[in-house]
């Protein structure tokens, strides 16, 4: 079995690569550290997994994910990220994505949902799974597409928009666009409002 990991930190990579390497006898771990070289490692050899975030260098992990299962709608995608919120699960299931794990995830349980999609299944972590079975997506957000809805996401959580177009691959004008869309869709005046509407819909968690 061949498995691609995608994280940009190196640490995380090292620590994960190991533990599949010792918890799944016989399985190669390949890395890559953003999206593009993600595709890259893709294009050199199809992998039996991919294991891949939100958060990564350049383009995102839901693009890269689509651009992935465009090429090859067989891969298993396993989200493996530090977001839990239900819109961001429903965005990489939506995506094409077999499974989803938080970070907060035990090693027994990352196995367990590696060996299950390896075996054709999909796995969503209890917790969020028991979530989205007993809270319906908000009314708000129904109607949007799923690109407006990734933009939204993002830009309630404070990312640049300079950061939210290199990881689209669209441009900062674009962007720009999809706030205005989404200020009116939403009836908000402001980005400051749009991030606090994603907090009061629970789709941005606040730290502290």
């Amino acid at each position: 079995m061949n498995i691609l990991l995608v994280d940009d930190h190196a640490v995380v990579r090292l620590g994960y690569a190991g533990l599949l390497r010792s918890g799944l006898p016989g399985v190669v771990v390949r890395e890559a550290a953003s999206g593009e070289e993600a595709l890259a490692r893709v294009h050199e050899a199809v992998p039996n997994l991919v294991i891949i975030g939100f958060g990564l260098p350049g383009i995102s992990g839901l693009e890269t994910t689509r651009r992935l299962r465009r090429r090859l709608p067989q891969l298993r995608v396993l989200f493996f990220s530090q977001h839990a919120e239900l819109p961001l699960v429903r965005q990489a299931l939506d995506a094409g994505a077999s499974g989803y794990l938080t970070k907060s995830a035990s090693p027994e349980v990352m196995l367990d949902a590696v060996a299950r999609i390896l075996d054709g299944h999909t796995y969503i972590e209890q917790d969020l799974a028991t979530q989205l079975a007993y809270h319906p997506t908000d009314r708000r957000l129904q109607g949007m597409t799923q690109r407006e809805l990734e933009i939204f996401l993002m830009l309630a959580r404070g990312t640049p928009a300079r950061s939210i177009a290199a990881q689209l691959s669209i441009s900062s004008k674009t962007v720009s666009n999809y706030l205005t869309l989404l200020k009116s869709k939403l009836r908000v005046s402001s980005h400051a409002e749009l991030v606090h509407l994603g907090i009061g819909m629970g789709v941005v968690r606040v730290v502290g």
